[in-house]
């Protein structure tokens, strides 16, 4: 049975970072393309960064480029995201999953709370 599990996550102020991981299990990702996804209140899922498997292909979105960095180790079926200088729009759930996203893939997430 595959597994996402998320963790990381907290409450930090804003200008704070957090790290989030992500182990995946079950099978290999080591092939897929791997991404960050994210959940605020009222608001969709959105994608926030993504990484081939050749970690060349790193794409983020407009709202976190410059603050987040992802990163993966294939070998140890991991991804991490690096998040600094937070902002308390980044406030959401975050969650991994493959590119494009898999419906039963979707772990419980982490929480990430920026606030003064």
């Amino acid at each position: 049975q595959v597994q996402l599990v998320e963790s990381g996550g907290g409450l930090v102020q804003p200008g704070g970072s957090l790290r989030l991981s992500c182990a995946a299990s079950g099978r290999s990702f080591s092939t897929y393309i791997m991404g960050w996804y994210r959940q605020a209140p009222g608001k969709e899922r959105e994608r926030v960064a993504s990484i081939d498997w050749t970690k060349r292909d790193i794409v983020y979105a407009d709202s976190v480029k410059g603050r987040f960095t992802i990163s993966r180790d294939s070998a140890q079926n991991m991804l991490s995201l690096q998040m600094n200088t937070l902002k308390p729009e980044d406030t959401a759930i975050y969650y991994c999953n493959k590119v494009p996203a898999r419906s039963e893939y979707w772990g419980q997430g982490t929480q990430v709370t920026v606030s003064s």
